[in-house]
């Protein structure tokens, strides 16, 4: 099956922006914002292995703020599935 491509909504790039700009913001989160950031245009882009795994890190992390979140989230989305 193949996954419709994606590109980040003004809310995610808005949220990443925010991480990207908080100096107390962790390494993981700050890579998975500006991997969602980077693809907020067409045409769309896929976020890399190394960025969809600093995005899930970012969204197991029980210290981590909800915009840090929205980001990772956002990251995540437009990794293309695993082929079966």
């Amino acid at each position: 099956m193949v996954k419709k491509t994606e590109v980040t909504g003004k809310k995610a790039a808005s949220a990443a922006s925010k991480v990207l700009r908080n100096p107390n913001s962790s390494k993981a989160a700050k890579s998975a914002a500006g991997s969602a950031l980077s693809q907020t245009k067409s045409p769309p882009k896929v976020t890399s292995k190394k960025a969809a795994t600093a995005a899930s890190k970012t969204l197991r992390s029980k210290s981590t703020s909800k915009t840090s979140k929205t980001a990772a989230g956002s990251a995540l989305t437009q990794r293309p599935n695993k082929k079966k």
